[in-house]
């Protein structure tokens, strides 16, 4: 008996949002989209029960952007427990371990019951850790002692407030890809990150901590002091860094371009119909094929494995010094997790910024700046890959697409094969570019820094995600306005 056949009875049970019956107007996805968007800042802005007022800490830091969530609310875990499912699903059917076909309609609904399964076990055991070791949430003693149910009682409580949270976002998501445009994974992330850079550029504090226009605003009327002269090291420190962040802004408003810049370069290869006459097409291969969405699987691996590091350090008091010494801050200070930790801003290795601990030697930093770089690059262009042949974009799904439309390249014979060898010219070796091209960009907005102190792979995926979700919102208008493209399409 195959696994298959002992998992169907609880795979095939699984909740599920239905598909629309039929075609959804284009009005009625963008409604159920902001509802989604309403309800995600919703949750984000709800405490869980119990939870000590200003006690819980951010795990994942800088990761939050590009994980979505926030800290100390009902979505704490973000979408890491989807990603992370998505992580393990691509590497076992990559290497033909789940003997899944998904082309079979069965092992389709086997496939999507497993990763919904998959996201509930690993949201239960990435939001246990963070509330039962009391070093993530820590719980308000009075709490318990009201309710009669003690410290441990309100731990759980908040366990099943933040483990709900985590399951809700799942088919948040999945309302958002079945009912509205682009996905909700995509949303999430487009949200978080446009909450931290418009704080970025408007935020006011009258503790001196305020954005980009503030700081500037204070600077001219001379309320912030600095340093007039841009020849001393200390008025271009003032220039470039807080609290005039020009090199924030520059960084911000360069990887916007680069990856707009990015999104529109395309190999265009020539279509035509089989059997209408004058009817051409054509079939764009990007310079980014694979999207940036790949980059949430590399920093959600590196996320889980600070997030492993950060449990040892907790609950392992005899933890050896070459896995790794952690501060008061719980960020590694030396040992392999230090050396794992990606570069998340310019603080981390900029010496004349003054925050680097004295036991940091520059080689570390050298040593750590390498590994994150190879980390992102090579596994930008693998995880491209997997994402490639595991969403139906490869050489061989795209031919068989090309043929199943009436479509055909000019000059070659209309036969699938035939179409994936032309394919298979393009599609691999930009697949690779592509991913290391967006691993090298994140590294690079991160050692600079960009505003509202997002990661630089938060805001390569929210733009990237944004120009996408802006060419679906074109495609969606073109075929509500010309109905035969959307059956033409097989939309309909």
């Amino acid at each position: 008996m195959s696994w298959k056949e002992v998992a169907e009875p609880v795979l095939t049970r699984m909740p599920v949002v239905e598909r629309p019956a039929g075609h959804v107007p284009f009005k009625r996805k963008l409604m159920w989209t902001a509802g989604i968007l309403v309800v995600y800042f919703f949750l984000t802005n709800i405490n869980p029960f119990g939870l000590a007022a200003g006690q819980g800490s951010d795990f994942f830091g800088q990761f939050r952007s590009v994980l979505a969530g926030s800290s100390g609310s009902l979505l704490q875990v973000g979408i890491g427990p989807i990603v992370t499912a998505s992580i393990v699903l691509q590497l076992l059917g990559g290497a033909n371990l789940l003997g899944l076909d998904t082309d079979d309609p069965r092992d389709q609904v086997l496939y999507q019951g497993l990763q919904k399964l998959l996201v509930v076990i690993v949201t239960a055991l990435t939001a246990a850790p963070m509330v039962f070791t009391g070093e993530f949430l820590p719980a308000d003693p009075a709490v318990g002692q009201a309710l009669g149910i003690g410290t441990f009682g309100v731990e759980a409580l908040i366990f099943v407030q933040i483990f709900i949270g985590g399951v809700l976002l799942l088919f948040m998501d999945e309302i958002v890809s079945k009912w509205g445009v682009g996905s909700g994974v995509g949303l999430f992330i487009i949200a978080a990150v446009s909450q931290q850079i418009v704080g970025g550029f408007f935020s006011f504090s009258a503790l001196g901590a305020s954005g980009f226009f503030a700081s500037w605003y204070g600077i001219i009327v001379g309320d912030v002091p600095v340093s007039l002269s841009p020849f001393t090291a200390e008025g271009l420190q003032n220039l470039l860094f807080d609290p005039g962040n020009i090199l924030a802004l520059f960084t911000t408003l360069f990887i916007f371009g680069i990856v707009v810049y990015a999104e529109s370069v395309r190999v265009e290869i020539p279509l035509s119909h089989a059997r209408v006459k004058g009817a051409r097409g054509r079939f764009p291969v990007k310079l980014i094929y694979a999207s940036v969405l790949p980059m949430i699987l590399v920093r959600a691996l590196q996320a889980n494995i600070q997030f492993l590091g950060q449990l040892l350090s907790s609950q392992w008091a005899g933890m050896p010094g070459w896995l790794g010494v952690y501060g008061n801050q719980g960020q590694p200070l030396s040992g392999l997790f230090y050396y794992l930790n990606p570069i998340q801003a310019r603080t981390d290795w900029m010496w004349f910024l003054g925050e680097i601990p004295a036991s940091v030697e520059p080689w570390m930093i050298a040593v750590r700046l390498i590994i994150d770089l190879t980390f992102m690059v090579v596994g930008g262009a693998i995880f491209a890959i997997f994402w490639v042949e595991t969403t139906g974009m490869g050489p061989e799904a795209t031919a068989k697409q090309i043929q199943n439309s009436g479509m055909q390249i000019p000059g070659f014979r209309r036969n699938p094969q035939v179409v994936e060898k032309v394919m298979e010219r393009y599609i691999p070796q930009v697949t690779v570019i592509g991913g290391a091209l967006v691993g090298l960009l994140a590294v690079m907005a991160n050692l600079l820094g960009t505003i509202g102190q997002v990661s630089g792979t938060g805001l390569l995926l929210a733009v990237s995600i944004t120009y996408k979700l802006y060419e679906e919102i074109a495609e969606e208008q073109l075929m509500e306005m010309h109905p035969m493209m959307r059956q033409m399409f097989g939309n309909e």
